[in-house]
């Protein structure tokens, strides 16, 4: 216990003599700013969280060490004393070209990895040259066709030195078979390159939306990554647990990391259904989530995911190592946030959104660009999103100790109310028949729909303030550059496309799209045949047409 019985009387009884005194004196006087204080998810705010509030919680149990179980505090012994969060600024636009430009001005300013935004239609495994690809190419990420454009994102980078991450799901098989094959031509083996592919297929059918299979054989190709990569690329994280594009779906806090955990959960059963060990696939497990506006509520939500986490690999799973029960996080400003209205507010939000990602004990960081609600960003707004980090780590003094917020009354009280809440979820969602099952009867898409809706309410009635928006506005709105990707860049990349199409060996794409259609009607790895395919130049359409011909394609069933 945190505290002993009589010394939790004691200030209980001091705590109500104070509310009947000296607060009822001034209440009486000059009452509060309102009737009501709630979170930005609307979990009401206590007055004043005293040690009766968290009493219960018993220290080694509850919050423990920094790197030893339940990890509370963090995943790492000597968190940032020891090594920074990696600083990953999520960059791609227009062609191959201009995005490894991008990457080597982003990494020549400081940053330490690397993170990879594709266009829509490679998100939905069309080439370039698809018909539902145009006016699309290469305006909200880059454009990714074959092999070639890989080689080329990543020119004189050493991949051997930088880890990656991908943000792609029903393709990223197919994506990380042509990184695999690019780091091989840099006379890097598998084994040496790390980094991560999102490939969280199971949040598109709740919250993105970016799918192309039916829930079931896409958990099926994701075994097979898992199984695949835990023999050949042991350094890879197999999958980026999403619990980002559910918040910016208009999920609170809780509903976040709810789902977020509940996905994790399917995913390990399925792996485990497949016969994998437990253990052997586990580690390289990696969580991705937001970092919203309501400060010690983020760090509250990060806090009691680790703790969740920990718990569901030990005592749900019976992970023997110590590796399977530490949830390792990204985190991303909050896009949604963001305004069109005084832009330049933006930074604010990003800085203040950040430093409880890093008070949460994130591992790796993308802070927003001020001009990403209106554009992809400049190179100068996301220069100053970087510096963000940079100031953060540098010169705030927040690094110094570990998990300085820890033990403080409110933040453990929250942490505690965060892990309740998103566990009534869970076992509602087992209840069911677990997450698969809960989307296709579309549970988790009309919670998050309806907490949506309450907080649209709440800022239309004011009883939730966006600086900017529906307080301070202004009528004059101060301009600010903002990127845009020029028509040309679409020609150039079919253009590129039907080179590489005319110069590679027709005989040999034959060839290896039939292996995959063999693979994909049988119970044959898949990934194989993803980096035998890519080799050969075969394009990402060519094998995701074969995979819709087999699996075929999913469909909202629209049950809002």
């Amino acid at each position: 216990m945190l505290f002993d019985t009589e010394s939790l009387k004691e200030v209980l009884a001091q705590k109500e003599s104070w509310t009947r005194e000296e607060l009822a004196k001034l209440l009486a006087e000059s009452p509060e700013r309102q009737k009501r204080f709630s979170s930005i998810s609307d979990q009401e705010i206590p007055r004043l969280c005293t040690p009766d509030d968290c009493g219960s919680l018993d220290y080694l149990e509850h919050l423990g060490f920094p790197g030893r179980y339940p990890y509370t505090r963090g995943v790492q012994p000597s968190m940032y004393r020891g090594r920074l969060w990696t600083m990953r600024q999520f960059a791609g636009f227009g062609t191959p070209e201009d995005t490894n430009q991008r990457y080597r001005y982003l990494l020549s300013q400081g940053q330490t990895g690397l993170s990879v935004a594709f266009h829509y239609p490679t998100l939905m495994g069309y080439d370039s040259d698809h018909p539902r690809s145009r006016g699309e190419v290469g305006k909200c990420g880059v454009a990714v066709d074959s092999l070639r454009d890989m080689e080329v994102i990543f020119d004189r980078i050493p991949l051997d030195k930088v880890t990656t991450s991908m943000t792609i799901n029903g393709p990223a098989g197919i994506l990380l078979a042509m990184y695999i094959v690019v780091a091989e031509k840099q006379g890097v083996t598998p084994d040496r390159i790390g980094g991560t592919i999102q490939n969280d297929i199971l949040k598109e059918y709740i919250a993105q939306k970016s799918w192309i299979f039916p829930p079931r054989p896409s958990m099926r190709i994701i075994t097979d990554i898992l199984a695949y990569c835990t023999r050949h690329v042991p350094r890879w994280n197999t999958i980026s647990i999403s619990g980002y594009h559910i918040r910016e779906a208009g999920a609170t806090a809780a509903q976040e990391l709810a789902f977020t955990i509940a996905d994790g959960i399917g995913y390990v059963q399925a792996g485990v259904d497949a016969g994998l060990d437990v253990d052997a696939f586990a580690p390289r497990l990696s969580f991705f989530f937001n970092a919203h506006a309501d400060f010690f509520e983020e760090i509250a939500k990060y806090r009691a995911a680790r703790r969740l986490w920990a718990r569901i690999m030990r005592e749900r799973f019976g992970a023997r190592k110590e590796a399977s029960w530490k949830l390792r996080f990204h985190t991303q400003t909050a896009g949604c946030s963001l305004t069109a209205q005084q832009p330049m507010n933006n930074v604010v939000r990003t800085t203040l959104q950040a430093l409880s990602a890093v008070l949460g004990g994130t591992q790796s960081l993308h802070t927003n660009s001020m001009d990403e609600t209106l554009a992809l960003p400049t190179e100068a707004s996301v220069t100053v999103a970087l510096r963000t980090q940079q100031i953060i780590a540098e010169e705030s003094g927040v690094t110094n100790t570990i998990d300085p917020l820890g033990g403080s009354y409110f933040v453990e009280w929250l942490t505690d109310e965060m892990e309740k809440q998103a566990q009534k979820y869970i076992d509602k969602i087992d209840q069911m028949g677990g997450i698969v099952r809960a989307i296709e009867l579309g549970f988790p898409q009309r919670e998050i729909g309806d907490a949506a809706y309450h907080y649209q309410q709440q800022v239309e009635k004011r009883e939730k303030i966006i600086v900017g928006v529906n307080k301070y506005a202004m009528r004059e709105e101060i301009p600010i550059p903002i990127l845009k990707i020029d028509e040309e860049v679409e020609r150039r990349q079919v253009e590129n496309l039907k080179e590489v199409k005319r110069k590679r060996d027709q005989a040999a794409v034959k060839k290896e799209l039939e292996k995959i259609e063999k693979a994909a009607r049988s119970n044959e790895n898949l990934m194989e045949r993803f980096v035998d395919a890519v080799r050969v130049y075969c394009t990402l359409g060519e094998i995701i047409g074969v995979l819709r011909g087999v699996f075929g394609e999913h469909r909202d069933p629209g049950m809002l």
